[in-house]
């Protein structure tokens, strides 16, 4: 059965169209051709509507022959009502060509009130609360298995991990933590200068970099270096549906994958502040053998003289928290992953940023917490 397509005059100015028959590729309708032309020539038609009682089937054509209409009709500023095409044509019409609207007027977009933008933006950030609480209790879990030994992850893996997070990272800890211990040397030497007390530059180097600084500027390094790592990893395996084929499986990702990297990170990140606060130490000690004409012996002897237990504990307190939230950050960073190449980096630039600004809070907390205690 082919397609047809009749027109009639309802009123002076008002076209209705009947289509009829089976509307589908491979039928050609003439009268279709012959009433656009016809709508081009004349001004006197100002609006159409449609009957479609009779239409048995239809599929893209019809969706052609009708945009085509509807163009000559915009240019002729001929209103058209869409009520008596089928809803499913209607609908396609409105995906097509957001333009083609009942009214023939392009809808406005649609602005949400600031209260609903603002709650919107609340549940969003609860509900992010809520993955990091799941992510915490779900690595806490794994812990317990672990300790009963029923976790499960390939002992390779976390060898392999404790090279990656410990002695691949010592060349970088070493620059940064020799210049934080310069740093700090030329920043205390500048006023202790005025009052003859050169020689206290040993003291002020040696309680910052073992109490805090080496364990911040070490966990700083290990969030851009180490943590951006975990994430891309996750997220690439993320895009690849390893994850999923490891669920599917039988494993547990949160004990295959996170357990070996959060452990790692635990156990190195307290040996490497150590060595930080060394560097930072030596760092002092250049400073002030080569600008404050000190002796050797003697900025180690004063170095020693200011060197408590209680500092070195604080600083590996801190480095082992520290390696606990740049494990976790970025661990849920690359579980998060989107499944796409831009995600990933999204993923890892995320990592870094909360690790760093989980770094900084948790030392504001256990700096109050130690002053509170006197420690």
């Amino acid at each position: 059965m082919q397609s047809k397509l009749s027109k009639e005059i309802v009123a002076a100015d008002k076209l209705l169209i009947n289509l009829s028959g089976v509307w589908k590729l491979g039928n050609s309708c003439q009268e279709a051709s012959n009433l656009l032309t016809e709508l081009e020539q004349q001004t006197a038609i100002k609006s159409i509507s449609f009957s479609t009682s009779q239409l048995q089937q239809w599929d893209s054509s019809l969706l052609t022959c009708l945009a085509r209409l509807f163009a000559v009709c915009r240019k002729s500023s001929i209103e058209i009502d869409l009520s008596g095409l089928p809803a499913g044509v209607i609908k396609l019409l409105e995906l097509a060509s957001p333009e083609n609207q009942r009214n023939g007027v392009p809808r406005d977009p649609v602005t949400a009130p600031f209260l609903e933008r603002v709650a919107d933006t609340a549940l969003e950030h609860f509900s992010g609360m809520q993955a990091v609480l799941a992510f915490i209790g779900e690595i806490t879990v794994a812990f317990f298995k672990l300790l009963r030994g029923k976790a499960v992850f390939r002992r390779i893996d976390l060898l392999l991990t404790i090279q990656e997070t410990g002695a691949q990272a010592l060349p970088i800890v070493s620059l940064i933590s020799l210049l934080v211990g310069i740093i700090l040397a030329f920043v205390s030497a500048i006023q202790l200068k005025l009052f003859g007390a050169e020689l206290y530059v040993a003291d002020v180097v040696g309680i910052g970099m073992v109490r805090v600084m080496g364990a911040i500027m070490t966990g700083i390094i290990m969030s851009g270096r180490t943590g951006a790592a975990f994430a891309a990893q996750l997220g690439t395996m993320q895009v690849n549906e390893e994850i999923d084929a490891l669920e599917t499986l039988g494993f547990s990702p949160i004990e295959f994958l996170v357990l070996p990297r959060m452990l790692a990170l635990m156990l190195m990140m307290p040996l490497l502040c150590i060595y930080a606060d060394l560097m930072g130490i030596l760092g002092g000690m250049v400073v002030g053998i080569g600008m404050l004409d000190l002796g050797v012996i003697e900025y180690l002897a004063e170095t020693k003289s200011t060197f408590q237990t209680e500092h070195f504990l604080v600083g590996l307190f801190h480095s082992f928290v520290f390696g606990i939230l740049v494990a976790v950050c970025g661990c849920l960073r690359g579980l998060q992953c989107e499944r796409s190449a831009s995600a990933v980096g999204y993923a890892a630039t995320s990592a870094v940023v909360s690790g760093i600004v989980s770094i900084v809070v948790a030392t504001a907390i256990i700096t109050l917490a130690c002053q509170i205690m006197g420690i």
